[in-house]
Protein backbone atom coordinates (compact mmCIF):
# COMPACT_ATOMS: atom_id res chain seq x y z
CA UNK A 1 0.00 0.00 0.00
CA UNK A 2 1.37 3.33 -1.36
CA UNK A 3 0.50 7.03 0.29
CA UNK A 4 1.08 8.57 -2.95
CA UNK A 5 0.82 13.33 -2.75
CA UNK A 6 -1.60 14.75 -5.90
CA UNK A 7 -1.45 18.28 -4.28
CA UNK A 8 -0.65 20.14 -1.32
CA UNK A 9 -3.53 18.69 0.61
CA UNK A 10 -4.90 15.37 -1.22
CA UNK A 11 -3.00 12.11 -0.95
CA UNK A 12 -4.39 8.19 -1.60
CA UNK A 13 -3.44 5.40 -0.66
CA UNK A 14 -3.10 3.43 -3.53
CA UNK A 15 -4.09 -0.15 -3.27
CA UNK A 16 -6.31 -2.80 -4.74
CA UNK A 17 -9.26 -0.19 -3.46
CA UNK A 18 -7.89 3.20 -3.28
CA UNK A 19 -8.52 5.17 0.07
CA UNK A 20 -8.48 8.72 -0.58
CA UNK A 21 -7.01 11.42 2.64
CA UNK A 22 -7.08 14.94 2.84
CA UNK A 23 -4.84 16.71 5.94
CA UNK A 24 -5.88 20.51 6.19
CA UNK A 25 -5.80 22.92 9.37
CA UNK A 26 -4.61 19.85 11.98
CA UNK A 27 -7.26 17.74 10.62
CA UNK A 28 -7.77 14.74 8.17
CA UNK A 29 -10.25 12.79 6.55
CA UNK A 30 -10.12 9.71 5.03
CA UNK A 31 -12.11 9.06 1.56
CA UNK A 32 -13.38 4.92 1.71
CA UNK A 33 -11.86 2.70 4.18
CA UNK A 34 -10.92 -0.62 1.82
CA UNK A 35 -12.42 -4.06 2.22
CA UNK A 36 -11.60 -5.18 5.92
CA UNK A 37 -10.10 -4.71 9.43
CA UNK A 38 -6.31 -5.96 8.02
CA UNK A 39 -6.23 -2.98 5.32
CA UNK A 40 -7.65 -0.90 7.47
CA UNK A 41 -4.95 -1.34 10.32
CA UNK A 42 -2.51 -0.73 7.60
CA UNK A 43 -4.26 2.59 7.02
CA UNK A 44 -3.94 3.65 10.48
CA UNK A 45 -0.71 2.63 10.78
CA UNK A 46 0.38 4.68 7.64
CA UNK A 47 -0.93 7.75 8.90
CA UNK A 48 0.34 6.94 12.66
CA UNK A 49 3.95 7.01 11.22
CA UNK A 50 3.17 10.29 8.92
CA UNK A 51 2.31 11.96 11.84
CA UNK A 52 -0.63 12.55 10.41
CA UNK A 53 -4.70 12.25 12.24
CA UNK A 54 -7.71 11.34 11.13
CA UNK A 55 -10.98 12.99 12.14
CA UNK A 56 -13.83 12.25 9.30
CA UNK A 57 -14.35 9.08 7.10
CA UNK A 58 -16.56 9.81 4.33
CA UNK A 59 -17.68 6.02 2.36
CA UNK A 60 -18.59 6.79 -1.03
CA UNK A 61 -20.89 4.05 -1.51
CA UNK A 62 -22.10 0.49 0.32
CA UNK A 63 -19.61 -1.92 -1.53
CA UNK A 64 -17.73 -4.25 0.97
CA UNK A 65 -14.42 -3.07 -0.54
CA UNK A 66 -15.10 0.51 0.39
CA UNK A 67 -16.61 0.22 3.94
CA UNK A 68 -15.25 -2.79 5.27
CA UNK A 69 -12.99 -1.26 7.08
CA UNK A 70 -14.57 1.77 8.59
CA UNK A 71 -15.72 -0.29 11.62
CA UNK A 72 -12.35 -0.78 13.01
CA UNK A 73 -11.23 2.47 12.32
CA UNK A 74 -14.37 4.04 14.10
CA UNK A 75 -13.34 2.20 17.13
CA UNK A 76 -9.68 3.25 16.70
CA UNK A 77 -9.68 6.46 15.33
CA UNK A 78 -12.83 7.77 17.02
CA UNK A 79 -13.48 9.36 13.47
CA UNK A 80 -17.07 10.89 12.54
CA UNK A 81 -18.38 8.76 9.54
CA UNK A 82 -20.77 10.26 6.78
CA UNK A 83 -22.31 8.44 3.95
CA UNK A 84 -25.18 9.12 1.37
CA UNK A 85 -28.65 8.08 3.04
CA UNK A 86 -29.27 4.73 1.21
CA UNK A 87 -25.72 4.10 1.40
CA UNK A 88 -25.67 4.43 4.92
CA UNK A 89 -28.98 1.88 5.43
CA UNK A 90 -27.05 -0.48 4.00
CA UNK A 91 -23.79 -0.07 5.76
CA UNK A 92 -25.55 -0.28 9.18
CA UNK A 93 -27.95 -3.49 8.02
CA UNK A 94 -24.67 -5.05 5.42
CA UNK A 95 -26.96 -8.57 5.11
CA UNK A 96 -28.86 -6.19 2.44
CA UNK A 97 -26.38 -6.96 -0.16
CA UNK A 98 -26.59 -10.84 0.02
CA UNK A 99 -30.40 -10.17 0.14
CA UNK A 100 -30.91 -8.17 -2.86
CA UNK A 101 -28.61 -10.28 -4.74
CA UNK A 102 -30.36 -13.10 -3.82
CA UNK A 103 -33.52 -12.18 -5.36
CA UNK A 104 -34.99 -10.65 -1.94
CA UNK A 105 -34.89 -13.75 -0.24
CA UNK A 106 -32.63 -13.73 2.97
CA UNK A 107 -29.32 -15.10 1.56
CA UNK A 108 -27.72 -18.93 2.33
CA UNK A 109 -24.40 -19.10 4.62
CA UNK A 110 -22.20 -19.16 1.03
CA UNK A 111 -23.40 -15.43 0.25
CA UNK A 112 -22.40 -13.83 3.63
CA UNK A 113 -19.35 -13.28 3.55
CA UNK A 114 -16.49 -10.19 3.64
CA UNK A 115 -16.73 -9.07 -0.29
CA UNK A 116 -20.58 -8.97 -0.25
CA UNK A 117 -21.44 -8.07 3.27
CA UNK A 118 -18.83 -5.92 5.18
CA UNK A 119 -18.88 -5.40 8.85
CA UNK A 120 -21.32 -2.80 10.06
CA UNK A 121 -20.78 0.15 11.63
CA UNK A 122 -22.91 3.41 12.51
CA UNK A 123 -23.23 6.40 10.11
CA UNK A 124 -23.59 9.38 11.78
CA UNK A 125 -24.21 11.74 9.46
CA UNK A 126 -25.55 11.78 6.03
CA UNK A 127 -24.14 12.96 3.28
CA UNK A 128 -26.09 15.15 1.18
CA UNK A 129 -25.65 16.00 -2.20
CA UNK A 130 -23.80 19.67 -3.24
CA UNK A 131 -21.22 21.65 -1.35
CA UNK A 132 -20.66 21.71 2.42
CA UNK A 133 -18.43 21.53 4.75
CA UNK A 134 -17.29 18.93 7.07
CA UNK A 135 -14.41 20.52 9.57
CA UNK A 136 -12.03 22.95 7.85
CA UNK A 137 -13.01 20.81 4.50
CA UNK A 138 -15.18 22.14 1.83
CA UNK A 139 -16.29 19.76 -0.25
CA UNK A 140 -18.92 19.42 -3.11
CA UNK A 141 -20.80 15.71 -2.92
CA UNK A 142 -21.96 14.63 -6.24
CA UNK A 143 -24.64 12.06 -6.94
CA UNK A 144 -23.08 9.35 -9.60
CA UNK A 145 -25.49 6.32 -9.15
CA UNK A 146 -25.15 3.38 -11.62
CA UNK A 147 -22.33 0.78 -9.97
CA UNK A 148 -24.29 1.56 -7.01
CA UNK A 149 -27.70 3.09 -5.85
CA UNK A 150 -26.82 6.22 -4.76
CA UNK A 151 -23.07 6.57 -4.85
CA UNK A 152 -20.99 9.95 -4.40
CA UNK A 153 -17.70 11.26 -5.55
CA UNK A 154 -16.35 13.91 -3.49
CA UNK A 155 -14.45 16.68 -5.13
CA UNK A 156 -12.34 18.67 -2.23
CA UNK A 157 -9.30 21.29 -3.14
CA UNK A 158 -9.97 20.72 -6.61
CA UNK A 159 -9.06 17.04 -6.15
CA UNK A 160 -12.18 14.66 -7.31
CA UNK A 161 -12.49 11.35 -5.60
CA UNK A 162 -14.37 9.39 -8.05
CA UNK A 163 -14.68 6.40 -5.93
CA UNK A 164 -16.18 3.30 -8.60
CA UNK A 165 -18.14 5.88 -11.11
CA UNK A 166 -15.47 4.62 -13.84
CA UNK A 167 -12.39 1.98 -13.61
CA UNK A 168 -9.23 2.18 -15.32
CA UNK A 169 -8.86 0.55 -18.85
CA UNK A 170 -6.87 -2.24 -17.59
CA UNK A 171 -9.43 -3.07 -15.35
CA UNK A 172 -12.10 -3.01 -18.12
CA UNK A 173 -10.54 -5.10 -20.19
CA UNK A 174 -9.42 -7.82 -17.38
CA UNK A 175 -13.01 -7.69 -15.80
CA UNK A 176 -15.40 -6.70 -19.45
CA UNK A 177 -18.50 -6.39 -17.84
CA UNK A 178 -18.43 -3.69 -14.54
CA UNK A 179 -20.88 -4.14 -11.78
CA UNK A 180 -23.48 -1.91 -11.99
CA UNK A 181 -27.30 -1.90 -10.94
CA UNK A 182 -28.57 1.13 -13.05
CA UNK A 183 -26.96 0.76 -16.66
CA UNK A 184 -28.53 4.56 -18.13
CA UNK A 185 -27.48 5.59 -14.71
CA UNK A 186 -23.97 4.85 -14.70
CA UNK A 187 -23.74 6.32 -17.96
CA UNK A 188 -25.49 9.02 -17.15
CA UNK A 189 -22.57 9.86 -14.15
CA UNK A 190 -19.98 9.15 -16.50
CA UNK A 191 -21.17 12.31 -18.26
CA UNK A 192 -21.04 13.94 -15.65
CA UNK A 193 -17.56 13.52 -14.42
CA UNK A 194 -16.72 14.15 -17.85
CA UNK A 195 -17.95 17.58 -17.83
CA UNK A 196 -15.68 17.81 -14.16
CA UNK A 197 -13.40 20.81 -14.33
CA UNK A 198 -10.51 19.87 -11.62
CA UNK A 199 -6.52 19.17 -11.21
CA UNK A 200 -7.37 15.93 -10.93
CA UNK A 201 -9.28 12.60 -10.58
CA UNK A 202 -8.30 9.79 -7.98
CA UNK A 203 -10.66 6.58 -8.73
CA UNK A 204 -11.69 3.96 -6.57
CA UNK A 205 -9.48 1.28 -8.85
CA UNK A 206 -6.89 2.91 -10.90
CA UNK A 207 -4.40 5.69 -11.05
CA UNK A 208 -4.75 8.95 -10.59
CA UNK A 209 -5.09 11.38 -13.96
CA UNK A 210 -4.95 14.45 -14.88
CA UNK A 211 -7.14 13.89 -17.21
CA UNK A 212 -9.06 10.79 -17.23
CA UNK A 213 -11.71 11.66 -20.30
CA UNK A 214 -10.04 8.91 -22.27
CA UNK A 215 -10.36 7.01 -19.63
CA UNK A 216 -14.25 7.34 -18.94
CA UNK A 217 -14.87 7.44 -22.83
CA UNK A 218 -13.48 3.93 -22.44
CA UNK A 219 -16.24 2.94 -19.65
CA UNK A 220 -19.00 4.91 -21.29
CA UNK A 221 -17.94 2.79 -24.61
CA UNK A 222 -17.83 -0.50 -22.57
CA UNK A 223 -21.15 0.07 -21.46
CA UNK A 224 -22.64 0.62 -24.73
CA UNK A 225 -20.87 -2.35 -26.26
CA UNK A 226 -23.03 -4.44 -23.63
CA UNK A 227 -26.31 -2.63 -24.04
CA UNK A 228 -26.01 -3.17 -28.14
CA UNK A 229 -24.62 -6.65 -27.54
CA UNK A 230 -27.81 -8.09 -25.66
CA UNK A 231 -29.90 -5.76 -27.74
CA UNK A 232 -29.03 -7.27 -30.63
CA UNK A 233 -29.31 -10.89 -29.27
CA UNK A 234 -32.63 -10.49 -28.48
CA UNK A 235 -33.82 -9.01 -31.45
CA UNK A 236 -31.82 -12.31 -33.22
CA UNK A 237 -34.30 -14.14 -32.12
CA UNK A 238 -38.06 -12.58 -32.93
CA UNK A 239 -39.79 -15.38 -30.41
CA UNK A 240 -37.89 -14.08 -27.82
CA UNK A 241 -35.22 -15.17 -25.53
CA UNK A 242 -35.62 -16.85 -21.69
CA UNK A 243 -33.39 -14.50 -19.40
CA UNK A 244 -31.40 -17.86 -18.50
CA UNK A 245 -30.52 -17.71 -22.28
CA UNK A 246 -29.59 -14.43 -22.07
CA UNK A 247 -27.27 -14.80 -19.54
CA UNK A 248 -25.83 -17.82 -20.51
CA UNK A 249 -24.90 -16.42 -23.79
CA UNK A 250 -23.61 -12.90 -22.30
CA UNK A 251 -20.81 -14.79 -20.17
CA UNK A 252 -20.16 -17.00 -23.33
CA UNK A 253 -19.85 -14.11 -25.41
CA UNK A 254 -17.46 -12.02 -23.23
CA UNK A 255 -15.44 -15.31 -21.89
CA UNK A 256 -16.60 -14.97 -18.78
CA UNK A 257 -16.34 -17.54 -15.97
CA UNK A 258 -18.40 -17.54 -13.16
CA UNK A 259 -16.97 -19.63 -10.53
CA UNK A 260 -19.18 -19.30 -7.67
CA UNK A 261 -22.78 -18.52 -6.99
CA UNK A 262 -21.94 -15.04 -5.49
CA UNK A 263 -20.24 -14.39 -8.69
CA UNK A 264 -22.98 -15.38 -11.20
CA UNK A 265 -25.39 -13.45 -9.16
CA UNK A 266 -23.51 -10.32 -9.46
CA UNK A 267 -23.40 -11.08 -13.32
CA UNK A 268 -26.83 -11.29 -13.23
CA UNK A 269 -27.43 -8.05 -11.59
CA UNK A 270 -25.27 -6.58 -14.02
CA UNK A 271 -26.80 -7.72 -16.95
CA UNK A 272 -30.15 -7.39 -15.84
CA UNK A 273 -29.65 -3.74 -15.29
CA UNK A 274 -28.69 -3.50 -18.91
CA UNK A 275 -31.76 -5.08 -19.80
CA UNK A 276 -33.76 -2.78 -17.41
CA UNK A 277 -32.31 -0.04 -19.41
CA UNK A 278 -33.36 -1.49 -22.96
CA UNK A 279 -36.96 -1.64 -21.18
CA UNK A 280 -37.06 1.94 -20.18
CA UNK A 281 -35.36 2.80 -23.39
CA UNK A 282 -38.75 0.81 -25.19
CA UNK A 283 -36.17 -1.72 -26.72
CA UNK A 284 -37.44 -4.95 -25.54
CA UNK A 285 -40.49 -5.94 -23.19
CA UNK A 286 -40.81 -8.50 -20.77
CA UNK A 287 -43.36 -11.64 -20.59
CA UNK A 288 -44.06 -14.84 -19.20
CA UNK A 289 -44.59 -17.64 -21.21
CA UNK A 290 -44.95 -21.03 -19.34
CA UNK A 291 -44.13 -19.70 -16.09
CA UNK A 292 -40.68 -18.82 -18.04
CA UNK A 293 -39.55 -15.25 -18.18
CA UNK A 294 -38.57 -14.03 -21.44
CA UNK A 295 -37.41 -10.86 -23.20
CA UNK A 296 -38.92 -9.94 -26.86
CA UNK A 297 -37.90 -7.22 -29.47
CA UNK A 298 -40.37 -4.12 -29.28
CA UNK A 299 -39.49 -4.68 -32.94
CA UNK A 300 -40.75 -8.04 -33.38
CA UNK A 301 -44.17 -7.17 -31.08
CA UNK A 302 -44.69 -4.62 -34.40
CA UNK A 303 -44.39 -7.36 -36.84
CA UNK A 304 -46.79 -10.03 -34.80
Amino acid sequence: MEFISVSEHCHYFKSAVNIGYVFKDGKGMLIDSGLEKSTAKKVLKQLIKRELPVHYLIVTHAHADHYGGAAYIKKEAHVEVFAPPLEAAIMENPVLEPIYLWNGAFPMKALRNKFLEGQPVKVDSLLDCGEQAIGPFQITAIHLPGHSYSQCGILVEEIFYAADSYFEVEVLRKHKVPFIVDANAAITSLEKVLRLSCSGFVPGHGEFEKDPTYTIRANIECHEHVKTFIQNLIESVPSGVSMDTIQRKILEHFDLKAREVGQWLLYRTSFTAYLSSLVEDGKVKLTVKDNVLWVISTNSLDLL
